[in-house]
């Protein structure tokens, strides 16, 4: 995914059941790594707002992670990857925002845009740094059955050959009712993550919509499907999608707040239709 030459995990389809899981060990964590937006140049929109996607759920679901200093201490070898929100992260995870808000919506409308592309290049990097020792949690979570489990959907932008539901827009249909689930674990940083997204935006009567309402805005002008309904699901399909997420045990252990499968089902509905 994006950000990868700055973390430690590789991603894997278990075809057999269904779903994506990921290992994670510091030796997987490149020397070196070159980083061109020019590479990026030729990218169609659809794959630029889908990639943009999965840059922005990386720096805010770090941003939101639990934090690192509720967990036993351990020591170093015994450390997991994922250490939960920390100041460091929370460095990175801010600059992501700050320029995923001034290059976001630009690289997908303009793909010759040197400076937005530059930008969101540099975006997935910090993010990267950020979540590579935050970690993620829920909207990563939900994201591995909807890609395992997609029947008929063909995104445009990508090859048509096979159905599929690309990464980060898989990671992006959850995202909004996922943040509105884990507002009361740290209201405080969900409203500066989203002042940091749209800083000109007025914040809602109900502080817990404030980070959804932007993440639906931004979903829209970018081209985003309007939740998960749109890529082919239905009600019918919410338990197995659920139950697939659970199964996604490292990145739930990082989110802010206790997550059964009944929450998750509870998302998953909420996220059938957006806007």
């Amino acid at each position: 995914g994006t950000g990868a030459e700055s973390t430690t995990v590789c991603v894997l389809d278990v075809l057999a059941q269904r779903v994506k899981t990921g290992i994670s060990h510091q030796r997987l964590r490149p020397t070196l790594a070159v980083v061109d937006p020019l590479l990026t140049l030729t990218q169609p929109a659809e794959v630029t707002a889908s990639a943009g996607m999965d840059i922005l759920c990386h720096a805010l679901e770090s941003y939101t992670a639990r934090p690192f200093d509720s967990r036993e201490r351990k020591q170093p070898d015994r450390r997991v990857p994922y250490c939960g929100a920390n100041p460091i992260s929370d460095m990175w995870s801010e600059k992501a925002l700050r320029l995923l808000a001034d290059h976001f919506r630009a690289a997908v409308r303009d793909g010759d845009n040197l400076a937005a592309r530059r930008g969101m290049a540099m975006a997935a990097t910090f993010a990267g740094m950020g979540f590579g020792n935050a970690g993620v949690h829920i909207p990563h979570a939900n994201a591995y059955p909807i890609a395992g489990q997609v029947r008929d959907f063909h995104p445009s932008g990508y090859p048509q050959d096979e159905p599929m539901v690309p990464h980060g827009m898989a990671v992006s249909l959850t995202a909004p009712e996922a943040f509105r689930f884990t507002f009361p674990a740290s209201p405080q940083r969900h409203l500066a993550a989203a002042r940091l997204l749209e800083p000109e935006a007025a914040a809602p009567g109900d502080d817990a919509a404030f980070l959804p309402e932007v993440l639906c805005r931004l979903m829209r002008d970018i081209g985003i499907p309007a939740g998960v309904g749109a890529v082919g699901f239905a009600d019918a399909d919410v338990e197995e999608l659920a139950a697939g997420a659970f199964k996604q045990q490292r990145l739930l252990a990082t989110a802010p707040l206790p997550v059964a499968v009944p929450d998750l089902a509870g998302i998953f509905r909420r996220s059938m239709t957006l806007w």
